[in-house]
């Protein structure tokens, strides 16, 4: 039994390493214009960063807040989650909205 573990695993792992170099594909970096955009990119970089901590720090306050309510008044935990699954969703809705903006600023550098 071990041994047809190990072998369709190896088997996966030939898989994995033979499609990449398949599909590889050359970069052209002078398309991309990234020595001619350099604050540019610093700001996607700055402003990709910013929002991934800013999001995690007030996703992290939430659920703070939220476990010591429950444990606080275990009986409102219904209506307590509900509104910390609201706050997530808009917490995580404002990184969305920075992924998006960098997208477009990363157009404009493309293209």
């Amino acid at each position: 039994m071990k041994k047809k573990y190990l072998l369709s695993f190896s088997a996966a792992l030939a898989a994995v390493l033979t499609s990449s170099a398949a599909y590889a594909q050359e970069v052209n970096l002078s398309m991309l214009k990234i020595q001619e955009n350099k604050y540019l990119v610093l700001g996607i970089a700055l402003l990709l960063g910013s929002a991934a901590v800013g999001g995690a720090m007030s996703q992290s306050k939430a659920a703070v807040a939220a476990l010591e309510g429950i444990g606080r008044n275990p009986g409102s935990a219904d209506k307590m989650f509900t509104t910390f699954l609201l706050a997530l969703v808009l917490i995580e809705s404002l990184v969305i909205y920075a992924l998006l903006l960098s997208f477009l600023l990363f157009s404009k550098i493309s293209g």
